[in-house]
């Protein structure tokens, strides 16, 4: 399916999925960086699970690179915390600017994602 062939109500869809998408992966990456604002798990597998159902709905248009990005960065960001937990378990310092550092780095992504979608464009184009 290519984008000229969804009508605009299915385009307004994936921007309305995409949108609470990046407002509930933007409330996760905050609360990792506010000391006591772990609270975000359950908000990122909701998030996960809405991208990884409505992807399919996307293929073919610009919002595809989207979804692929934010499936992506919660796997690489899992990926990294777990690979980093036992810098908690040996020494706190290093675990915390473990975890600091791949937060800001979700962050990163999540904003410059959302911004290339209220432009309008797909991951990786010039904005």
């Amino acid at each position: 399916m290519n984008q000229t062939s969804l009508d605009p109500q299915q385009l307004q869809s994936l921007n309305t999925v995409g949108t609470i998408s990046y407002i509930l992966h933007l409330i996760v990456a905050i609360g990792a960086l506010v000391p006591g604002g772990q609270f975000g798990p359950v908000l990122l597998i909701v998030a996960l699970v809405l991208d990884l159902v409505n992807r399919d709905k996307a293929e073919g248009t610009w919002h595809a690179s989207h979804f692929r990005w934010r499936i992506r960065s919660v796997l690489i960001a899992a990926v990294l915390y777990v690979v980093t937990i036992p810098l908690w378990i040996l020494f706190i310092f290093p675990g915390w600017i473990a975890w600091a550092l791949i937060s800001v780095w979700f962050l990163y992504r999540i904003v410059s994602g959302m911004v290339a979608m209220n432009k309008g464009l797909p991951i990786g184009a010039a904005v």
